[in-house]
Formats: C-alpha cells, sequence, structure tokens
C-alpha cells in the first residue's frame, strides 16, 4: 500500500513534503520566477481565473515554488492549507484582513510582539475593530474578555522576549466553549512546527515569521498562515489573491529548503540554549533568567507538556539598569547585535530601545520588559565560545 506524506515523520516531511517534479526531472526544487503562466486553450484559462480548475494563474497567488513551500509547511504542522506571505506581519495582517470586519472583537494576550500590538491597536481599531488585551497565563482574564462580537483570539507560546507559556489547549476551549466559531491564531515562530504544534492542541490558524528559524540564516523575509481549507485555503487565499502581500518565488524556495534542515538546527539550537541558560544561572551579575526549559520557569511543566524542548531564545536581567545591559552588548566580540532572531549565529538584542522600544512606558512595565532584560537568540556556534563572550 503506497504510503501518504502524513504517514512520515516530521524529519521525513521537512525533506519530502510539498515537492514535484517537472518533466526536467531535477532532485532539488527549482525556483520558477515568473510573472505569469500560459494556458492551453481560452477555456482552460477561463476555468482557472473562475478557480473551477486548479492550477497556475499570476505569482502574486499562484507558483509553484511558493506551493512547495506551503505544502511542505503545512504538512510539518498537520495542517490542510498554508500560504506564504511576504513577510510575518503580513501573515498576521492576511488573518485579521481575512477574518474579521468593523464591529469585530479580538482578545489578545497582551506580552505579544511590538508591530502585532501596534497592528492591533492602531491600523485594526481604525477599521473598527475593537481589542481586549490580557494576560497570557492569567485564564480567567480570557474568559472575562469574550465578547458576544469576539471573532478572534490571539497569542504567542512562548512569548518574546520573556519567554511566558501560553496554555494552548486550555485558551482553546475557553473560546470555542463561548462562540465554536471564533477562530484562535497562535504565532508558533518561536518553536516552529518541530518543536510544537498549536492545531494538535485546539488552535485553529497557526502563524510564522518564515524569516526566523525557518530561513535559518538571515537572508530572506517572509513568512506563512496554516490552518484549514475553508478559512486558510479560501478566506486567506482571497485576500491575497486581491491585496498582494505576496511571498517571492526565490524567498519560498530559499525557506523550503530552510524546512530540509529545521530538525537538524533547532534541535541543536535548543541544547546550545540550555547549556547558555544553565550558565546565566549561575552568574553572580544575573538576577533573572528567563528560559522554559529550566525547571525554575514558573511554567516549566506546562512548557515540557506542549513543547518538545525550550526553545532557542533566552532572556536575562542583569543587576543594574540600561547601562548594564548596553554594556555587556557592547563588549560582545562574537554575538550579532540585532534585534533577528533564528539564524546560525547567535544574537544579542536589547528589547527595551529595540524590538518594544514603541510600547509605552506603562506597556513595558506591566509586561516586565525592564530596561535591565537582554535576550539572546542561540545559534549554532559552539556554546562555549558563546558564553566565553558573555565575560559572564
Amino acid at each position: 500500500m503506497k504510503k501518504k506524506m502524513s504517514d512520515y515523520r516530521s524529519a521525513t516531511r521537512a525533506v519530502r513534503a510539498g515537492q514535484v517534479r517537472s518533466q526536467e526531472a531535477e532532485h532539488s526544487e527549482p525556483i520558477f520566477t515568473t510573472s505569469s503562466f500560459v494556458f492551453d486553450t481560452a477555456s482552460q484559462a477561463a476555468a482557472r481565473f473562475s478557480m473551477e480548475e486548479d492550477g497556475n494563474i499570476y505569482s502574486r497567488f499562484t507558483n509553484p515554488t511558493v506551493r512547495v513551500f506551503e505544502q511542505r509547511l503545512a504538512a510539518l504542522e498537520g495542517a490542510e492549507a498554508a500560504v506564504g506571505t511576504g513577510s510575518g506581519m503580513a501573515a498576521m495582517l492576511a488573518t485579521c484582513m481575512a477574518g474579521l470586519k468593523a464591529g469585530d472583537h479580538v482578545v489578545s494576550s497582551k506580552s505579544i510582539f511590538g508591530a502585532n500590538q501596534t497592528l492591533l491597536k492602531g491600523l485594526m481599531s481604525n477599521f473598527g475593530v475593537q481589542t481586549t488585551f490580557v494576560s497570557l497565563t492569567n485564564l480567567d482574564e480570557w474568559r472575562e474578555a469574550i465578547q458576544a462580537n469576539t471573532k478572534m483570539v490571539f497569542f504567542e507560546t512562548p512569548t518574546n522576549p520573556l519567554m511566558e507559556i501560553g496554555d494552548i489547549a486550555a485558551i482553546s476551549e475557553i473560546a470555542h466553549s463561548a462562540n465554536p466559531d471564533i477562530k484562535v491564531v497562535v504565532d508558533n515562530c518561536f518553536c516552529t512546527p518541530i518543536l510544537q504544534q498549536p492545531l494538535s492542541l485546539g488552535a485553529d490558524v497557526v502563524l510564522h515569521s518564515a524569516t526566523k528559524f525557518i530561513d535559518g540564516q538571515g537572508r530572506c523575509v517572509g513568512g506563512a498562515v496554516v490552518g484549514d481549507n475553508d478559512f486558510v485555503g479560501e478566506k486567506v487565499v482571497s485576500f491575497m489573491r486581491t491585496a498582494g502581500p505576496s511571498l517571492s518565488p526565490f524567498n519560498a524556495w530559499v525557506f523550503a529548503k530552510g524546512l530540509e534542515t529545521l530538525p537538524v538546527r533547532i534541535n541543536q539550537a535548543c541544547e546550545n540554549a540550555m547549556q547558555l541558560a544553565q550558565a546565566l544561572l549561575e552568574a553572580r551579575s544575573v538576577k533573572a533568567v528567563y528560559y522554559p526549559g529550566l525547571e525554575s520557569h514558573p511554567q516549566y511543566d506546562l512548557a515540557k507538556a506542549q513543547q518538545s524542548k525550550g526553545g532557542a531564545v533566552v532572556a536575562f536581567e542583569l543587576d543594574g539598569g540600561k547601562e548594564a545591559a548596553w554594556n555587556m552588548i557592547d563588549n560582545t566580540q562574537l554575538l550579532s547585535i540585532t534585534a533577528n532572531l533564528g539564524d546560525t549565529r547567535t544574537t544579542i538584542t536589547h528589547p527595551y530601545t529595540t524590538t518594544h522600544a514603541r510600547w509605552s512606558e506603562e506597556d513595558k512595565a506591566e509586561a516586565g520588559i525592564t530596561p535591565n532584560l537582554v535576550r539572546i537568540a542561540v545559534g549554532l556556534e559552539d556554546v562555549r565560545d558563546v558564553i566565553d563572550d558573555l565575560n559572564l
């Protein structure tokens, strides 16, 4: 009996899913750098444009290289459909525009990527969509925040940068019990489907910034929305077709190749991050370490239940304020000072003045984004060299 791709394990799906060889019999996926496609007949063109027949139409929303990436990622997440986008924020915007209208309500965690908070508070508010922000870990706040017009709940887990863990199953149950039509949207950027699969825990939609771990080498910008055929395969695709925040074929090819090595890369980065977190715990200049793989993490048991490993991002607070944090960052010689993450190269940043700089002082204080906080996204160097570079 012929096996389906879903019969294979994740590392195999990461390498093999999505590829359809052309008549050239290539072993590696080609890059289809074309804006448009030709049709055999006028009637075939009409059938394609009306979506009565599957096939390529225009690379804004149908491209074979992009499709390889989409199908490979969907296979890893255990989903029916995936849509590649021009960036992670484009994935968030596409999800909101496909699933919300004026008068709708969103419940979101307070602990989300700064640009996502700005999008919900600003842009979506301009379109008549209101958002209530709640504590990620307080389930009572999620229950109380849901209204009759709530159409979406959104959170990321682990959070950036304090690595809080949201209970995907519990939040999904709260939302769906209130209204089965509420879309539970989870940003899975930090874990990727190798460490965590939100759809299997009750979520409806998964978002990715493919720029991060999926690429893995800091080369391209892109994103993806993953979920079922109805919402993602129809509504998100319809928005993409009309609005056009498209993923380029070249970037899609990079991401498809990145998925092939994702299991190996992220597992090694997780091992390195654990060693770094343990070293930070022992450092006299460090007053707190935030890493889900440590037993000292307040949601360690939950992290262990829904993630296979602790992830590759570590945050910590130093004795002293912003000056102490900046001194540590500026004195590194090996680490890259950049807000990006998921790279083979370890990166270091100061969230208070970079990723969360646009947040109000009140919002930063409430979220625990302090001036003495440092975030490290651990790469694939020898972790002993990374530890040495921090002069702990």
